[in-house]
């Protein structure tokens, strides 16, 4: 839920993945399996508290990935109307990115930025977007799918952080003359400088990074990648 990054690949495919910064506390999650919603194959880890999840992939294409917060550090109140990891899972009840932006109530959940990959059959190439909700509005931005991406959740990261963050994926990039799924998931699991309250990989104690999934898109195959760090398990998935 807490840091994401997004790789374009060759013929429309892409990867995204995501290290979630969690209470150790917490339960763990139930690793990837199929469920149904409206009628929609949708594969992703559950949260078992409250039976969300952060990161999900059906079977029409649509990739989506939760992080904490959006554009800057909140208050947090005593109760919301309902889980994030709810939210993001109601967005397989609308056909569009746009049409859930318009029709759905987003009032009394706490602020989240939510990343939306489409493979799009149609139009034969990927669409990237970020909705971000600040509690006022629900702002839809379009990005360029062709160019990576790596987000941080701004609940646990300051500008500073966050953007030194940028420039180890830039420097990651660089050094890579391939993007492949283990080396983007090396990257989520070794990135940083060393500093275990502020590299890919967090350790502050109670708050931890406690999984990786990586959703691994191609024309002919979807694969999801999901590590268990904590109880060091990995699960692989293809649907």
């Amino acid at each position: 839920m807490c840091t994401v990054t997004y790789l374009p690949l060759h013929q429309n495919g892409f990867i995204l993945t995501s290290n979630r910064d969690e209470d150790i506390l917490r339960p763990a999650a139930i690793p990837v399996k199929k469920y149904v919603i409206e009628n929609r194959a949708v594969y992703f880890p559950k949260d078992p508290k409250a039976n969300g999840t952060w990161i999900a992939q059906d079977k029409e294409g649509y990739t989506l990935c939760l992080l904490n917060g959006a554009y800057e550090k909140h208050q947090v109140k005593p109760t919301y109307k309902k889980s994030r990891g709810l939210v993001l899972l109601d967005f397989y009840k609308y056909r569009s990115p746009e049409n859930y932006v318009a029709h759905y109530d987003f009032s009394g959940i706490e602020p989240f930025t939510m990343v939306m990959v489409y493979a799009c059959p149609k139009l034969g190439k990927v669409l990237l977007y970020e909705l971000k909700w600040d509690e006022k509005e629900a702002n839809l931005t379009a990005y360029d799918s062709t160019l990576p991406h790596i987000w941080s959740s701004v609940t646990l990261y300051t500008p500073a952080i966050i953007q030194e963050r940028k420039t180890w994926f830039c420097d990651w990039l660089n050094s890579k003359k391939i993007n492949s799924t283990e080396g983007i998931l090396s990257f989520h699991h070794f990135g940083g400088k060393g500093n275990i309250a502020n590299d890919l990989v967090i350790d502050r104690g109670q708050k931890r990074t406690v999984s990786i999934c990586c959703i691994h898109r191609t024309k002919k195959l979807t694969k999801i990648i999901y590590e268990d760090i904590i109880n060091q398990n990995r699960v692989l998935k293809r649907i």
